[in-house]
């Protein structure tokens, strides 16, 4: 149950929120700076922890829903309380998280713990005052977005609008309006007409982070479309459709399986898409359609490895990908608790390890290297020995400075870069 699903830090970087499969959502603050411990700045603390969803039943189709949280995402701070979204497989909920320090006390018509009070007893008029008490996060909330999904919800993006967000399941895409909770818009609708038919899903959706009109979407074939609300009311009919050729060379069985994509995110100037698929993180340009401006291999070395893969299930696994506050270093996760960095800019790429033999506070992780085969060198580990129950799926990115979310089974490590 405390298997981390999705990791997101909202738009200032203060707070960090994790959802888990058992349905909880816990958010972490960022410690201020003090005179007295000025290197205690970064470290992220507990701030609220609540139970956003339930297991359910649907007794029409006899399944049973899963109480996971597939997603969260932010809404920009709009006064002292934060907002967000939190979604399983059917249920999407908008939350508030709002700080108390203060309580009323003098009800007139209730005594202190809230009982009614005799009317006969009441003699004279109270004015209820405000008193100070122990700081109370509350999370409460606010909206339930249900009853829209026939499929299973895997991305929630808010829109630059601020207004809208879509939701998006194995065949469509949905737009909802933050006030309205009882009806949706069908903006993608993919479900063949006889579901024999099928040839594949969506995987992710994401809204472009500045054009209120504009979103992707990936799918299992490997191929993005960029889609533009200002043309109809469904998005069927893409406005770009993003795909590289195929190698005839590199085919084989687990072609398609490998090259389904699995993660979609616009750059933060929204001039580039990222897309990861099972072995590569492919950067494009909207611009260009044709083929993506560069490619990185995450774990090439696998490759021989996919028959083995494809019988323990692991690859079908969902990588997640996540670009830094300036666009120039992108990251994702892979096996035996590694992730992986690429600097867009120098073209190196470093292999690091989230584990707890080597993260303790202060410590310097060190550069890992895979071998294949052959003679290792003491430092590196055989592609043999990798662990492939250990695997990081979530991981973000601080918005503005370099601090990094990894989670890594039930762990959430935070690392930041050294301050000299």
């Amino acid at each position: 149950a405390d298997i981390i699903s999705t990791v997101e830090f909202n738009h200032t970087g203060e707070l960090l929120a994790t959802g888990d499969k058992g349905g909880r959502v816990v958010i972490f603050q960022r410690e201020q700076e003090s005179k007295h411990q000025p290197h205690r700045r970064g470290e992220y603390n507990v701030y609220s922890t609540f139970q956003s969803h339930e297991p359910e039943f649907d007794y029409l189709k006899s399944l049973e829903i899963e109480e996971k949280i597939n997603k969260i995402r932010w809404l920009p701070q709009q006064n002292a309380a934060y907002f967000l979204l939190s979604t399983n497989d059917k249920t999407v909920k908008l939350w508030k998280v709002s700080e108390r320090d203060k309580r009323p006390e003098g009800y007139n018509l209730k005594d202190e713990d809230g009982r009614l009070r005799d009317p006969s007893m009441i003699t004279m008029l109270r004015v209820p005052v405000l008193r100070p008490m122990d700081l109370m996060v509350e999370a409460t909330p606010r909206r339930v977005f249900a009853n829209a999904h026939t499929y299973h919800i895997n991305s929630i993006s808010v829109n630059s609008d601020y207004e809208t967000y879509m939701s998006a399941d194995d065949l469509r895409i949905n737009l909802w309006n933050f006030e309205i909770t009882n009806q949706s818009f069908n903006i993608v609708d993919i479900k063949p007409a006889n579901m024999e038919e099928l040839t594949e899903v969506i995987t992710a959706a994401e809204f472009h982070p500045h054009h209120c009109n504009t979103f992707v979407y990936s799918s299992s074939k490997g191929t993005i479309r960029l889609c533009d609300m200002r043309t109809s009311a469904l998005c069927d009919r893409h406005a770009k459709f993003f795909e590289e050729p195929e190698d005839p060379s590199n085919r084989s069985f687990f072609s398609e399986i490998i090259s389904s994509i699995s993660d979609v995110k616009f750059s933060h100037s929204g001039r580039y898409i990222m897309t990861r698929d099972y072995l590569t993180v492919k950067v494009w340009d909207l611009n260009m359609e044709n083929r993506p401006i560069e490619t990185y291999q995450v774990h090439d070395y696998l490759r021989s490895k996919l028959c083995s893969l494809y019988e323990n299930d692991c690859i079908f696994d969902k990588f997640e990908c996540v670009w830094n506050g300036s666009d120039s270093v992108i990251m994702t996760g892979s096996y035996n608790n590694f992730f992986r960095m690429f600097d867009r800019n120098t073209k190196r790429d470093v292999t690091l390890e989230a584990s707890r033999e080597n993260s303790k506070p202060r410590a310097i992780l060190k550069p890992r290297k895979v071998c294949v085969g052959g003679k290792r060198r003491k430092d590196e580990i055989s592609v043999d020995s990798l662990d492939f129950s250990k695997k990081i799926l979530h991981t973000a990115w601080h918005p503005s400075e370099n601090i990094i979310a990894v989670a890594a089974t039930n762990n959430l490590y935070i690392f930041q870069d050294k301050v000299n």
